[in-house]
């Protein structure tokens, strides 16, 4: 057995608390009040920002070669495609990022991700990116699968249903197999720990979108 089916075998019962989540109810059914998807796409640009650079700090600790070339066009992806959807929705919703702040979720994520990257090994590394990957591909298959007419978050639903994104999710699969087949029984016990702490976090993230959460002082 590969390590990433017992990674995800690991946080099943969060994964489907994630999905029973009020957020991502009401995403599915459209239903999810205009502001709180605002305050998301928000507090996504600024985190898309961090995980861009921490995956181009993977990419300057990756070998071989072939490895810093994968990390260098998911750090482009980030920026790039995801920005573009974000961009969209900024237009659409009359969103402005203009003294916009990290949310205490956000800035806890994001400061775990590049803190494990710069300050981890590459293998914990790659295992703390992957939740970001992963878990966002199956609650867009989730969301797909209960398909709304009519849907105001649609694109957003097709980004991360579609093939291209789990074309790039597979890869992010398979370089942490990768790296957990030549890895010590410790660091593999790591990277399952960074594993969690992250997939913990994408919870913190949803239900502080959905609580509108600000700084209390």
């Amino acid at each position: 057995m590969s390590f990433t089916p017992q990674l995800w075998h690991a946080i099943t019962p969060l994964y489907h608390s994630i999905t029973a989540h009020p957020f991502i109810a009401e995403l599915t059914q459209g239903t999810l009040p205009q502001e709180k998807f605002q305050h998301y796409i928000q507090q996504d640009a600024l985190y898309l920002a961090d995980f861009a650079r921490a995956l181009a700090v993977m990419a300057a600790k990756a070998e071989p070669t072939a490895w810093v070339h994968r990390y260098l066009r998911f750090a482009e992806g980030a920026i790039v495609v995801e920005k573009a959807l974000h961009g969209s929705y900024f237009q659409t919703f009359g969103i402005s990022e203009e003294g916009v702040v990290k949310s205490p979720a956000c800035f806890a994520y994001t400061n775990y991700l590049t803190a494990t990257c710069w300050q981890q090994s590459f293998a914990v590394g790659v295992a703390a990116l992957l939740p970001c990957f992963w878990i966002y591909r199956e609650v867009g298959n989730f969301i797909w699968q209960q398909h709304q007419p009519d849907n105001p978050y649609q694109a957003w639903i097709d980004t991360y249903a579609g093939e291209e994104f789990s074309a790039i999710v597979d890869e992010a699969i398979q370089l942490t197999d990768a790296v957990a087949q030549v890895a010590s029984p410790e660091t593999r016990h790591q990277m399952q720990e960074a594993f969690l702490y992250s997939s913990r976090l994408e919870w913190l993230f949803w239900d502080s979108a959905y609580r509108l959460e600000q700084w209390p002082v």
